[in-house]
């Protein structure tokens, strides 16, 4: 039971799972923050996109 456990400690194995949780947590801040810095003009490209197809429907 003491060699499982040194065995569970000295493992390095779960380092590169680390190091990808934190690259994915780099990559979501970086999807975040360009959303916001890009809302509002997406909110007008998607409003303008919305209307058209409105009144191309006639409604």
């Amino acid at each position: 039971m003491l060699k499982k456990i040194q065995n569970f400690l000295t493992r390095e194995e779960g380092a590169s799972a680390v190091e990808y949780g934190l690259i994915v947590g780099l990559i979501a801040v970086v999807i975040v923050g360009v959303l916001i810095i890009s809302g509002q003009s997406l909110l007008s490209l998607f409003t303008n996109i919305s209307g058209a197809l409105s009144s191309a429907a006639g409604g």
